[in-house]
């Protein structure tokens, strides 16, 4: 199982964890403080959004800080990034939110390059995380999209 991991890989594999659990305990704080700051028409299907990306992020980061321990790292205290841009329209709240998911998305596929090939299942918890991670990045892109454009946002 993770026997077959370097010393080197397995310090990578950690390394890269971290910096994937610093990201997606930025996204609690990050969707959480959105979840506050939505007001309008549409408030309570957008602040129920917000508020299940905030959980969804916690469950991330504690199923990335268990990949940490199983490999006896030792999970980070940071936090990624937070930026408070004081902007609070939605498009721009969405837009901060790409950016999130992409960087989140990232983390994931670092962690797969270091342990392709190397253990089957931080490969295939790095696949899981890909997976759920384009699909919130997805979510948050449609959101973006004028009503009937089908082609993906882009900025």
């Amino acid at each position: 199982m993770i026997d077959t991991l370097s010393d080197a890989d397995r310090i990578a594999a950690i390394e890269a964890l971290n910096r994937v659990l610093e990201v997606e305990l930025a996204g609690v704080v990050r969707y959480t403080h959105y979840s506050l700051m939505v007001y309008g028409y549409n408030r309570i299907p957008i602040v129920s959004w917000l508020k299940d990306n905030a959980k969804d992020g916690l469950d991330h980061a504690l199923r990335v800080g268990e990949m940490i321990t199983l490999l006896g790292g030792h999970p980070s205290l940071k936090i990624g990034t937070l930026l408070e841009t004081h902007r609070h329209d939605i498009d721009e709240i969405l837009r901060e939110s790409l950016e999130h998911e992409r960087l989140a998305l990232q983390g994931y596929h670092d962690l797969l390059k270091i342990t392709q090939g190397k253990s089957v299942l931080l490969e295939e918890f790095a696949r899981e995380m890909i997976v759920e991670e384009e699909m919130h990045f997805d979510e948050v892109n449609k959101m973006l999209r004028r009503p009937g454009d089908l082609a993906p946002f882009h900025e």
